[in-house]
């Protein structure tokens, strides 16, 4: 009984899926984001790194010697399936032309399988879901889409620079094409309550998304969270309330949702607060003790 499965954990889906243990290998695409470039806006999100958060990433402008400096690391040791994905900034905001050669040179070696794609919401269009569309007959593609909250005036204090209507819209392109959607959410945003989590799943569980990422809000150096941090207008939640937030979401979300991640990894370098964040076994132990002790699973209030 200790052994089962309260959520749905990512490793054991993409096993299923795949027939045996399925890595990622995170790839820097040398992207940019219209929230950075101005043409939605600057400076990026309020809690977002200078590297768009891909600080772990051993980055070279050279999208093939990332994968192949990946395949000569022990990393490749474990496992013999693979996917390819473009983690950090915003991986479909370029030119078709451009996005093509930018997933080809990743998809070099018949040990990758798969192609996820982590993006915003208002840099999906059809042409973009026709392009992805067009890898499916010999990898499995996936887009992940940040939502963050389904609070706008917290998406317009984070600087987001998209709307719902947005989110909405680029699910519906993605759904035509069938191409799963994960789903990106904060817990602990500035000024965000218990109910603004349950406006946020309730969105959620309104969309056809076949996977979710929570993500705790962390200060990281040199963001516009750390300014908020430092003059005491923002306060990072404590564990006990991550793990509780996190609780709440998991057994009022689809059962049928896979779970990618209960946090973020923060660079631990560049960790400003809150200090627990960098222990991820604490908030995964944590939550599983808590799914126990209370006998929660995953979609039992849905």
């Amino acid at each position: 009984m200790e052994n089962i499965e309260r959520y749905k954990h990512l490793n054991k889906y993409l096993k299923e899926k795949f027939g045996e243990r399925t890595l990622k290998i995170c790839i820097d695409g040398n992207f940019t984001c219209p929230n950075r470039d101005g043409s939605k806006g600057f400076g990026g999100c309020i809690f977002c790194s200078e590297k768009g958060s891909g600080e772990h990433i051993k980055t070279t402008n050279n999208i093939t010697n990332q994968v192949e400096n990946y395949f000569k690391s022990y990393k490749a040791k474990r496992a013999n399936k693979f996917i390819a994905y473009f983690q950090n900034f915003t991986n479909t905001y370029d030119t078709l032309e451009n996005l093509k050669e930018k997933y080809d040179s990743a998809l070099i070696d018949n040990r990758i399988i798969g192609l996820e794609i982590a993006t915003r919401p208002d840099c999906i269009n059809e042409d973009i879901a026709k392009l992805l569309k067009s890898y499916t007959n010999k990898y499995y593609v996936c887009v992940e889409l940040g939502l963050q909250t389904a609070n706008e005036k917290t998406g317009d204090l984070i600087n987001r620079c998209y709307s719902n209507s947005d989110f909405t819209q680029a699910v519906n392109i993605l759904n035509k094409y069938n191409i799963d959607v994960v789903v990106h959410i904060m817990v602990g945003l500035p000024n965000e309550t218990i109910e603004d989590i349950k406006n946020t799943v309730q969105f959620i569980n309104l969309h056809n998304v076949k996977g979710i990422k929570i993500h705790s809000c962390y200060v990281i150096k040199n963001t516009k969270l750390e300014q908020l941090y430092l003059t005491g207008k923002y306060v990072p939640l404590t564990l006990e309330n991550y793990i509780s937030n996190c609780a709440y979401i998991l057994t009022h979300l689809n059962p049928n949702i896979v779970i990618h991640r209960v946090s973020g990894d923060a660079p631990k370098d560049l960790l400003v607060a809150p200090d627990w964040n960098s222990h991820k076994k604490w908030i995964i132990n944590g939550l599983d003790k808590f799914f126990k002790e209370n006998n929660l699973y995953q979609g039992m209030y849905y």
